[in-house]
């Protein structure tokens, strides 16, 4: 039997059972393990990383076999002794806003809710008059709080697509962010899949989920966040696509306030992932990433419980 590590909400379900399903299809027997994340405890914590901590201490104390996570919350580097053993196929990496048929047609001061400093500098670099609201939770709660008719309505929200549509979602009125500066999160619409070093179930997900073509963008991406010291108070959006032959990168860094962002976006060999993002990283550093992460950092929220484990880069 695979014990599958999974969170408990809607969304991580479907995401697990997902995967569940192609491990089965290989002929295995599979159970998915419900756990609770410090990040589902402390939906406040800025750092993204303590949504893996339990899953990856799972793994380590073999009481799980195998996690599945969404690509953007995985931190770049691991643990000792585990791995990411497969990336699957991507959903579309978008974030789409909810509530409005386009950005501009949101009157001026406009609510907009997300708990994401990348995606507030997105929206603001482009509608500086808009205001951010902090809206956290599951898919469907962020959802209910444009149909609130007191105080803590709000006139659109921002979530990633990939997660409505593997939920079946339809929330109505709708407008995908393309542009120069609306760059998905690192891995966005990308499920990883992380075990033990030279576990044998390792190698079956490997061969059942991991879609290589997949993977050589995503470490792309995850190379920008990684060269930069980015941790998941940064405001830092990467996204790398196949054309002809080779990995189009594009990469973001910006104020949490919208006051100034960079955006570079470079092509290189599909062979050599890694090096591309951190040619990309270099470029964003020298046009001022390091300024824009810091203020992000001062921008972020403090974890009151940020000493029960330090967290890794993202």
């Amino acid at each position: 039997m695979i014990r599958l590590g999974s969170r408990r909400s809607p969304l991580a379900l479907v995401q697990a059972e997902t995967v569940a399903a192609a491990l089965r299809s290989g002929g295995h027997v599979v159970e998915i393990v419900r756990i609770e994340s410090y990040g589902d405890r402390h939906r406040a914590a800025p750092d993204k990383s303590k949504w893996v901590l339990e899953f990856e201490q799972a793994l380590l104390d073999d009481r799980i076999d195998l996690a599945v996570h969404s690509a953007k919350d995985v931190p770049g580097e691991l643990p000792d002794g585990l791995e990411i053993t497969a990336a699957t196929a991507r959903e579309d990496p978008r974030d789409v806003l909810i509530g409005t048929a386009s950005l501009d047609a949101l009157p001026e001061g406009a609510r907009v809710g997300t708990a994401s400093l990348r995606r507030a500098a997105q929206l603001l670099a482009a509608r500086r008059d808009l205001r951010i609201v902090e809206a956290r939770g599951n898919v469907d709660t962020r959802l209910g709080r444009l149909a609130l008719d007191h105080d803590d309505r709000l006139d659109a929200i921002v979530l990633a697509q990939a997660g409505l549509d593997r939920l079946g979602r339809d929330p109505g009125v709708r407008t995908l962010l393309d542009g120069p500066t609306f760059v998905p999160a690192p891995g966005q619409g990308t499920l990883l899949i992380e075990g033990r070093i030279g576990d044998p179930v390792g190698a079956i997900a490997r061969t059942l989920l991991d879609d290589a073509a997949n993977g050589a963008c995503l470490r792309a991406e995850r190379a920008v966040s990684r060269a930069l010291g980015a941790d998941c108070t940064s405001a830092v959006g990467a996204f790398a696509r196949r054309r002809d032959g080779e990995l189009v990168l594009t990469g973001f860094v910006g104020a949490p306030d919208g006051s100034g962002w960079a955006v570079d976006e470079r092509r290189g060999p599909a062979s050599d992932p890694d090096g591309l993002g951190t040619r990309v990283a270099e470029r964003l550093r020298r046009a001022g990433a390091d300024e824009l992460l810091a203020a992000a950092r001062a921008a972020a929220p403090h974890d009151p419980e940020d000493s029960v484990r330090k967290a890794r880069p993202s």
